[in-house]
Order: C-alpha cells, then sequence, then structure tokens
C-alpha cells in the first residue's frame, strides 16, 4: 500500500462495509470504468471505428465461409443416390424370394429405406429413356434382372459405413452382384472435408489476426496513459483496477466488431441469394441460403469478445507490469 493510505489504516478497519453495499460498489465501480472506456472510443471516432472495421472484416470472411460451408451440406444430404445400393438379384429368384428379401432388408437398422424393381418395371423404364422400343420388342426375353435399391440411414451414408454394408449385402443369398459409386461418394465427401479444413484454418488465422490487432491498440493506449498509471500506482490502486478499463476496452472492441461482422454477413448474403436463386432455376430447383442460426449468432458475438478480452489481457499482462514509479 502506498504511503498516503498509512495513516488511514486503522480508521478504515473501525468502519464495517456489508456484503450487501460491498458488492454494490464493486458493481458500480464496473459499470463506471465500463462505459468510461465506452466513452473514449466515442471521443477518437475515426480511430474506433478503423480498429473495429479491421477486426469486424477478419471475423466477416470465417463466418461467411463457414455458412457456405454448412449450406453445402444441406444441399449434399438430399443427394441420397450418392450412397444408394443397387443390388442386382439373381436370374432364378422367384418374385416370392425377392419380396422375402426386401422384408429382411427393412427390418436393418443401417437402411432407411428399400425399393424393389422387378425386372419388367425396369425393362419398360429402359425402353422409354432409350428410345428403342421398337428393337427392344424384338427380344425373346427380358434380359434385365430383378433390382433392389437400398439407402442408408444418414449415420451409414459415409465411404466407409456404406461400403462396410455393401459387403454384407453382398452375402445375401439372392443377391447376384452389389454396385455402388464408392468413388464418386468418397470424392464427394473429401471435397467437404477439405471445405470445412480450409475455413478452420483461415479461421484460426484471422482470430489470431484479431488478437494481435487488439493487443497493439491496448498497448498504445497503455504508452499514451503513461504518466496516468504511475500516479494511480504512487497512490495505492491495485494492479485490477488499472487493468479494468483496458479490459474493457478489448470487450467494446470486440462486442461492437463482431457486430459488424454480422450486419456484414447479412448484406453478403442478401447480395448473393439472387445469384444463387437464378443459378438453381436452371436446374429446376429451389434453394435458399441459411443465414446465422440465434446459437451461432450469439457464438460469433461471443467468440468475438472474447478474443477482444484475449488480445487486451495479453498486453495489459506485459506492458502494465512493466511502468513502476521511480
Amino acid at each position: 500500500m502506498s504511503i498516503l493510505f498509512k495513516g488511514r489504516a486503522k480508521g478504515a478497519s473501525s468502519s464495517k462495509v456489508s456484503v450487501l453495499q460491498g458488492f454494490v460498489m464493486f458493481f458500480v465501480s464496473h459499470v463506471r470504468q465500463a462505459l468510461s472506456s465506452l466513452g473514449e472510443l466515442w471521443r477518437q471516432p475515426i480511430a474506433s471505428l478503423m480498429t473495429i472495421g479491421v477486426l469486424g472484416l477478419s471475423i466477416t470472411l470465417p463466418s461467411t465461409l463457414y455458412i457456405m460451408v454448412k449450406n453445402t451440406e444441406k444441399i449434399t444430404a438430399g443427394w441420397d443416390q450418392a450412397s444408394e445400393i443397387s443390388l442386382f438379384l439373381k436370374p432364378d429368384i422367384s418374385a416370392n424370394r425377392s419380396q422375402q428379401l426386401v422384408a429382411r432388408l427393412n427390418t436393418w437398422q443401417e437402411i432407411e429405406s428399400v425399393v424393389y424393381i422387378p425386372a419388367d418395371d425396369a425393362l419398360k423404364e429402359f425402353q422409354h429413356l432409350s428410345g428403342l422400343g421398337d428393337a427392344i420388342a424384338y427380344l425373346e426375353k427380358n434380359p434385365l434382372p430383378d433390382v433392389v435399391l437400398v439407402t442408408p440411414t444418414e449415420k451409414n451414408g459415409s465411404p466407409s459405413a456404406a461400403r462396410a454394408l455393401l459387403d454384407k449385402l453382398r452375402q445375401q443369398r439372392e443377391v447376384d452382384i452389389g454396385k455402388l459409386d464408392i468413388e464418386w461418394l468418397e470424392r464427394l465427401y473429401a471435397v467437404i472435408a477439405i471445405a470445412s479444413d480450409l475455413v478452420m484454418l483461415i479461421g484460426v488465422l484471422l482470430f489470431i489476426a484479431v488478437v494481435l490487432i487488439i493487443g497493439n491498440t491496448i498497448r498504445l493506449n497503455i504508452l499514451n496513459k503513461n504518466d496516468e498509471i504511475v500516479v494511480m500506482k504512487l497512490v495505492g490502486a491495485t494492479d485490477a483496477f488499472i487493468h479494468r478499463p483496458f479490459l474493457y476496452t478489448g470487450f467494446w472492441y470486440g462486442l461492437l466488431g463482431g457486430l459488424m461482422a454480422w450486419f456484414a454477413v447479412i448484406i453478403i448474403l442478401w447480395w448473393m441469394d439472387s445469384s444463387i436463386a437464378t443459378f438453381a432455376a436452371m436446374y429446376q430447383k429451389e434453394f435458399n441460403i441459411t443465414g446465422l442460426t440465434g446459437s451461432a449468432l450469439f457464438t460469433m458475438l461471443g467468440l468475438s469478445v472474447l478474443l477482444g478480452l484475449l488480445g487486451s489481457l495479453i498486453s495489459v499482462q506485459r506492458h502494465v507490469r512493466q511502468i513502476e514509479p521511480q
């Protein structure tokens, strides 16, 4: 404690402060320092907006890429045919045994749906799609076998799980040939995995940049208030009291940067929505971009505030400690 407070030690011990009063004083002190930090940002609008803008744009890029990856996963979730298994039954299998196979497969937990296509229906479909109706009419017998289309559940739709299910289906006595386009399925999941890893890498690098930017900004604020910090230490101010305004400054930078990133993401998605709708219409599809959900929004704001506090904490712990009265 400073020598200025030695004479007050006995007097301070004689007056007791209740727990409620201490909590109220603590709360009021925090509110006052938080508003004071926000006021300093307001008194320097240009510098504050530049810092907040850099933070907001740094958070906007990984957030937008994250939304794009999630929407890509939403599209591919409807591509059930990518993991659909085609089972060609043996020629001597009767329709009754084929139905028994379908009923048996419907009980498997790995399978979501089973569709049975008789050979006659398959021939009619081929005749309609190929345009070879007259030529097919001259065939003495139907060369196509009965087919069973098996769609795995979402949990078993990954390449490794689909391959294991295919091997299990091939062991059924009614099955002659089992086919699954594993290469296309693996290629699809590989592209999504690369995109997710890329978003994670870009996000980590930009988050590190945010911490460094806030840390450097707080360092400059500390250097500008060097004399004020010296005086506060001379009169006995605690380290927590000195650190608090700078930590609140980092908090406001993170919160305002996160809000700017949120608005930027909304504008980007609105800008892209018409282009994506036009592209989807070319394939007779309807698709609407899914933006930030409530949980994702609060996660983004929480992460932004956490980065702001982390950058300011690193700078405060290093530079305020170096300032000591001579």
